[in-house]
């Protein structure tokens, strides 16, 4: 029978969340302890991938199982034989055809950036105490709606078919000691969102003018966007499927 997992983590330990040959990652832990609790071999097939030190408050897979008596009991095993930076919201059982990832329909990014310095948050925000231009980003990030091909902002030599994203919403806010920007879509190439919120600072600090960003996305061309932020900052926060309403009050991992 096919489930949902539903589950957070924070990245901070972990090369990412792709199964890696030689370094510890998110697939790996959770693989391992699920197989543990439910005494059969899980292969886990996720909505996407976190690069290494990315967190996800909300991250999906989906796997095959016998049927499950009470996934609120499997919950709180796999949640007390966990480490404290991965946590189970609930399972979920799907259709035999749900698919975690080819069947999202829009993927909600956040980047954490900490205008003062704040030593309880280096593993989960970057710290830039230089003024920003918030006005100047949002008028930027608005342009992004505009645009579907994103080559500029992709990882080079990445192997994909296509650049093109539909962008919902993009947009930044001013949260107590930090500026948070929203990004929601239907999907993300591979580095894509820390390539805008780079882009986006140097507009903020008018190194680019607003109208620049035009032509950056235009070109295609990598080298001619902002610079990569920093991991630490990134957070994925949902993931939407037409046929799963989330439970609320369930736990999340240590971020």
């Amino acid at each position: 029978m096919r489930y949902f997992i539903r589950f957070s983590y924070n990245g901070t330990h972990y090369h990412g969340w792709q199964y890696q040959p030689n370094a510890v990652s998110v697939q790996e832990i959770l693989e391992k302890a699920m197989s543990v609790i439910l005494r059969e071999p899980v292969e886990l097939t996720a909505a996407g991938r976190t690069d290494a030190g990315v967190h996800a408050r909300t991250m999906y897979a989906h796997f095959e199982v016998g049927s499950l008596e009470s996934t609120p009991e499997i919950v709180h095993r796999l949640n007390a034989y966990l480490p404290a930076d991965i946590a189970v919201a609930e399972l979920i059982k799907v259709h035999d055809g749900a698919h975690a990832r080819f069947d999202a329909t829009k993927r909600t990014y956040e980047y954490h950036i900490f205008t003062t310095k704040n030593v309880f948050g280096n593993e989960t925000g970057w710290h830039y105490g230089l003024p920003l231009d918030v006005h100047k980003m949002n008028q930027a990030a608005a342009i992004l709606l505009e645009y579907n091909d994103f080559q500029c902002f992709s990882k080079v030599n990445t192997d994909v078919n296509t650049f093109n994203c539909r962008i919902a919403e993009a947009y930044w806010q001013e949260q107590d000691d930090r500026l948070v920007f929203t990004i929601s879509a239907d999907r993300f190439l591979r580095n894509m969102v820390r390539a805008i919120v780079g882009t986006l600072v140097n507009i903020g600090r008018g190194k680019i003018p607003i109208e620049g960003l035009k032509a950056i996305i235009e070109s295609k061309d990598r080298s001619k966007a902002g610079f990569s932020v920093p991991a630490q900052g990134l957070f994925l926060t949902a993931i939407t499927y037409d046929y799963i309403v989330e439970k609320s009050n369930t736990g999340t991992a240590n971020i």
